[in-house]
């Protein structure tokens, strides 16, 4: 059965200089449909209408963080197995374990390479793929 390829990606941020960075380096480099949101509320206005195939979390953001984003994000039926992956600078492994125990597929440790961030999304997106 062939997987199907990623095409369309959700990036939570509140950082605009972040996510101008990683428009780029998923757009540009990647060849993605990057759908940027500044917040999880925004996220969860925006989710349904863009049909994201993966969502990427920023952890720490103002608000709704990014696991309060993606419990909410779980609650809606068609999104509760979409993976999902944070990026954060709050990598020990502990905190690394918690993020995978509240279901993500991964987590990207900030500040993370423009140049590698598309291969490292592809890689957590087919290992979720071939998981799922």
């Amino acid at each position: 059965m062939p997987t199907e390829s990623l095409k369309r990606i959700m990036m939570v941020e509140d950082e605009p200089d972040i996510r101008s960075v990683a428009e780029l380096a998923l757009e540009a480099i990647g060849g993605f449909e990057l759908i940027a949101c500044e917040s999880g509320q925004q996220a969860l206005e925006q989710i349904v209408d863009s049909r994201p195939q993966l969502i990427i979390l920023d952890v720490m953001m103002p608000g709704m963080d990014g696991p309060e984003t993606l419990k909410a994000i779980r609650s809606l039926p068609e999104y509760a197995e979409t993976p999902a992956v944070f990026i954060t600078a709050k990598v020990q492994s502990d905190e690394v374990r918690s993020y995978l125990a509240l279901g993500a597929a991964g987590v990207i440790p900030k500040p993370f390479d423009p140049l590698t961030l598309a291969d490292q999304i592809r890689e957590i997106w087919n290992e979720a793929r071939a998981i799922g």
